[in-house]
């Protein structure tokens, strides 16, 4: 049996999420990987919340918010923008892959990008393989 990842996707509510909908209802083609965690905005994704993500079992984590300057509390994407480069930097001290762990922009009307994410998100994790929950990415 192939490797199929866990894809814990951090939805804000405003406009990933309603592009998630909008790739469901369109009937987009994608990877059924991604469990869906939906928060009122990008900004409130605290670090703790990948970390937690892939010790409980992911193998990757996707964070989706609005585009720049569209965000519904004016700057919480760029506060997620400004955490994200901490955050991986803190991860690749653990031994985590700076793959597994991804931040977009995703409108309301762009289901086709949601569903192109996704799928890229888990195909890039399938290469990876597995996360070592114990101590780090694949090889770690």
């Amino acid at each position: 049996m192939s490797f199929e990842p866990k894809i814990v996707g951090i939805l804000c509510n405003w406009c990933s999420y309603a592009g998630a909908d909008l790739a469901g209802i369109s009937r987009k083609k994608f990877a059924p990987n991604v469990r869906v965690v939906r928060v009122m905005c990008s900004g409130r994704v605290e670090p703790a919340f990948v970390l937690k993500a892939l010790q409980s079992g992911a193998d990757g984590v996707l964070v989706l918010g609005c585009h720049p300057g569209d965000c519904h509390y004016a700057e919480g994407n760029y506060k997620a923008a400004r955490r994200m480069p901490l955050l991986k930097k803190m991860l690749a001290q653990m031994g985590v892959e700076d793959e597994r762990v991804r931040l977009e922009w995703v409108s309301a009307s762009e289901g086709d990008r949601f569903a192109s994410i996704v799928n890229e998100m888990t195909e890039k994790i399938r290469q990876l393989g597995p996360f070592n929950h114990n101590g780090g990415g694949a090889n770690g």
